[in-house]
């Protein structure tokens, strides 16, 4: 188990615990990169989660 597939987890987390308020919360143009990060948390988190399970994944 690496640190930086847990740092990717919880990093993942963070960004969908803020992001997901925020993109109901700010005026409407700001509210766009607030969702982008939440779907950027997600990725992280589901990759780092890949990763810790099957550490071998992506390698040949």
């Amino acid at each position: 188990m690496n640190i930086l597939y847990l740092a990717m987890i919880v990093a993942g987390i963070a960004a969908v615990a803020w992001g997901l308020p925020a993109a109901h919360r700010v005026k409407r143009p700001f509210d766009i990169p607030a969702a982008l990060l939440v779907l950027a948390g997600v990725v992280a988190a589901l990759l780092g989660v890949l990763l810790t399970v099957v550490p071998g994944f992506f390698v040949n």
